[in-house]
């Protein structure tokens, strides 16, 4: 196996969220490169956001101070362009509960870790059930053995006893 290589400067920012480290390159390909244009339109909105905040405070006084915002809502067109275009190449197919879910500003991250303890949960319930109906089977087969001899061949008797034969 050929050793990694090293990260470098370049790397992209880590999101507190993302399932994957900053060291870690993005996959190859379309969704690659669908990735690294959604980091860009983040960084973007992001951009887009400080510079609305600080034109409306700190820089409103400033004399000839040009205002950024339009360049930036055009860079957030920019990447919202760039993302339909490849969005045209791209075959995902992404649940509706998923875009639901983030629309009403829940926590993909959060949603996934809720479900899965869900699913362990449950897991753990049925594993309980499954043992309790599998230890009523062996007893329940324990006695019919007992009461039934001749029935013993015909049952799945694994912890029993061997009992001698006539």
């Amino acid at each position: 196996m050929a050793p990694r290589n090293p990260p470098t400067a370049a790397a992209t920012p880590h999101a507190p969220d993302s399932p994957r480290s900053s060291l870690s390159p993005p996959p190859s390909g379309v969704q690659g490169d669908l990735e690294l244009e959604l980091l860009g339109l983040a960084n973007a909105l992001y951009n887009l956001g400080t510079t609305v905040i600080n034109d409306s405070t700190k820089e409103k006084d400033k004399p000839g101070g040009g205002k950024q915002v339009g360049l930036r809502v055009n860079d957030v067109i920019s990447q919202l362009s760039t993302i339909d275009e490849m969005a045209q190449h791209t075959q995902t197919m992404i649940p509706i509960q998923v875009l639901t879910d983030i629309d009403n500003a829940r926590n993909p991250m959060q949603l996934t870790r809720d479900r899965l303890e869900r699913a362990a949960t449950e897991n753990q319930f049925m594993n309980g059930k499954i043992a309790a109906i599998d230890s009523y089977r062996k007893h329940l087969d324990e006695a019919l053995v007992q009461s039934f001899p001749e029935l013993g061949p015909y049952l799945q008797i694994s912890t029993m006893p061997e009992t001698p034969g006539p």
